[in-house]
């Protein structure tokens, strides 16, 4: 590796850490919305935006390849142009249905392939790019540094969800009522995030430092070895004592959430004689995208401090209660629908903030149960069937939802909550002190 560039880590993390969230969220979170707001009835919207967590689920088996073909920084920049590229075709792709095929909720997912194509393209990208950029963290800032920038990074990445979840989001319902043209209102959105994505990859161009020696053409030898420790390290992972617990804390822990992602989306801007709350596409960007994530946001700043004073074990039973019992509120407002705004942005704050809050010690186990032997490729594979744990739940949602309507998947969801709670209750049991 080369002397580290004197660029300061302030002309660059911020805006690295804003880059990996955009195509996140506009991946896992805009297309929710964009997709229901243009008439595609919720169980195929689920299904084929829950699909796209895939590339988070399997992003540890190319992860280690990263290192080997190219540079970390090579990636970053290679991603981002693919990622803006794939943006701007996005806006294009985007189809206009009728306003009669939009209002009956009736849009084929046929006139959207191109789209799905892109939205894959997008988070196969992003998950790369997720990979490059923390190794590029890791690499090119000294310890001292490293943990100086980790509140910056955490922060900017939440503040991408705000200009994805809230700020795109609003802006695309803003538009709606302005023009009365659905698809046009969300062709000019995606249009203004691929904008500030370029601009973003050009600022990274000119100011991410070269911090990295470039790499002669794959080394055969290298990838084979990296490809064995993977093998090994992968059937160690299915090795290590109270696995099939572990396994079942990862998939069941968020189980609820799972269900509720897809879902709260068009419960919120569906109207009541479907069953949601009503509101418009821009209120939803303010509450769910903006309150929300702040709400989010303040509830692992709180998480982290009470699991820092107590520890894993005896966090387990208050941060699984505050994951659970907030999701009850939207069973709630399905039995008993509301118009008041202020009413629907206090359910929010509260679930978002008990799921930042619970969420702590999630990561936490996930990080406990990976140390030892190989514990940056296990807590990879810890984390993919985190991802998986979101993305199956989510893919049928929308059928159970169309199926048993808001209320009796909100039924569902509280059932959930009881198995999130035993999991942990045996998972807490196993745990020393």
């Amino acid at each position: 590796m080369n002397n580290r560039s004197h660029i300061s880590p302030w002309a660059w993390v911020p805006t690295l850490y804003f880059a990996e969230g955009i195509p996140y969220f506009l991946v896992n979170t805009v297309s929710v919305m964009l997709f229901t707001r243009l008439g595609v009835p919720n169980s195929t919207m689920a299904l084929f935006t829950g699909m796209l967590y895939l590339p988070w689920v399997v992003k540890p088996l190319w992860s280690p390849f990263v290192d080997v073909i190219r540079t970390k920084r090579w990636w970053i920049i290679a991603m981002q142009i693919l990622l803006s590229a794939a943006f701007v075709g996005l806006t294009l792709s985007i189809p206009h249905p009728d306003a009669q095929t939009i209002a009956g909720g009736q849009t084929p997912i046929n006139l959207f392939s191109v789209m799905l194509c892109l939205f894959w393209l997008t988070a196969f990208a992003s998950a790369t790019h997720d990979v490059a950029a923390d190794g590029f963290y890791m690499l090119a800032l000294e310890g001292k540094q490293q943990s100086f920038f980790v509140g910056i990074r955490s922060l900017f990445y939440r503040l991408a969800s705000v200009f994805g979840q809230g700020g795109l989001i609003a802006l695309a319902g803003w538009l709606e009522l302005r023009w009365g043209n659905i698809p046009l209102a969300w062709q000019v959105t995606l249009l203004v995030a691929s904008v500030v994505f370029a601009l973003i990859t050009l600022w990274h161009l000119m100011f991410l430092p070269k911090v990295e020696q470039e790499t002669a053409p794959v080394d055969r030898k290298s990838s084979r070895d990296i490809l064995q420790g993977f093998g090994h390290s992968f059937a160690t992972f299915f090795t290590k004592p109270g696995i099939l617990l572990a396994l079942l804390f990862m998939l069941l822990y968020r189980l609820p959430e799972a269900f509720l992602v897809k879902m709260l989306p068009p419960f919120l801007v569906q109207g009541q004689e479907a069953g949601g709350l009503g509101m418009t596409t821009a209120a939803v960007g303010i509450v769910y995208g903006t309150f929300g994530v702040i709400a989010l946001a303040l509830g692992g700043i709180l998480g982290g401090f009470y699991a820092a004073r107590f520890g894993l074990k005896r966090s387990l039973i208050p941060m699984v209660l505050a994951i659970t019992l907030p999701d009850a509120l939207y069973l709630v407002l399905s039995l008993f629908p509301t118009s008041s705004h202020l009413l629907i942005t206090v359910v929010v704050f509260i679930e978002q903030f008990g799921y930042g809050f619970g969420f702590t010690a999630y990561m936490l186990y996930l990080m406990h149960f990976a140390k030892g032997e190989y514990q940056t490729s296990h807590y990879a594979l810890s984390t993919g069937f985190m991802a998986l744990g979101m993305m199956l739940p989510g893919m049928v949602a929308g059928y159970i939802q169309e199926a048993v309507g808001y209320t009796g998947l909100f039924w569902l969801v509280m059932v959930c909550c009881l198995l999130s709670i035993a999991v942990t209750l045996f998972v807490r049991r196993a745990l020393k002190e």
